[in-house]
């Protein structure tokens, strides 16, 4: 902006105000700082308010497929024959958080010598470990399957 001053030899002469280059520049740092803020800030807030619940909630979740599927392993061999065959086919949630899942039987040692059996469900990030409870020390347990289609658990008594 400029403004029209008279001086004293009667000539006019122009100033430049220096109010609208502070406020130009004032108004650009203040932009510059605060978009620096968001980026940082949506960085931060996925990691803080996304990943974190999701982890969090994809845990829970495999525990409580595995306790199913232990659960079910436990109670066809609590009423399955001495000799002969029996299956069972249950469903499992297709996916998880959007994501899918694999459920597998492990054979781990464990503390006293002997093998200890469980269930491991895993996205490849998130994982769940749970006790067959009951026969993972007296029946030999093996097997993988995913969340998707039905699924078989098959006992027969002469072996796999």
């Amino acid at each position: 902006m400029t403004r029209n001053t008279r001086c004293r030899s009667g000539s006019e002469k122009r100033r430049l105000n220096d109010d609208a280059v502070s406020t130009m520049t004032e108004y650009l740092s203040i932009t510059a700082i605060v978009i620096a803020m968001f980026i940082v800030m949506t960085l931060v807030v996925n990691a803080a308010l996304v990943e974190g619940p999701t982890n969090t909630l994809k845990y829970h979740a495999y525990v409580d497929i595995g306790n199913g599927v232990s659960t079910r392993m436990v109670e066809l061999y609590a009423i399955a024959p001495q000799n002969g065959r029996i299956n069972t086919t249950f469903d499992l949630p297709d996916d998880v958080a959007n994501q899918d899942y694999w459920v597998e039987v492990l054979a781990e040692p464990a503390p006293d010598g002997k093998r200890s059996q469980l269930i491991m469900v895993t996205d490849g990030t998130t994982s769940s470990r749970i006790a067959i409870a009951g026969i993972g020390r007296t029946r030999g347990v093996t097997g993988k399957t995913s969340g998707a289609g039905q699924n078989v658990i098959y006992y027969n008594s002469e072996g796999v």
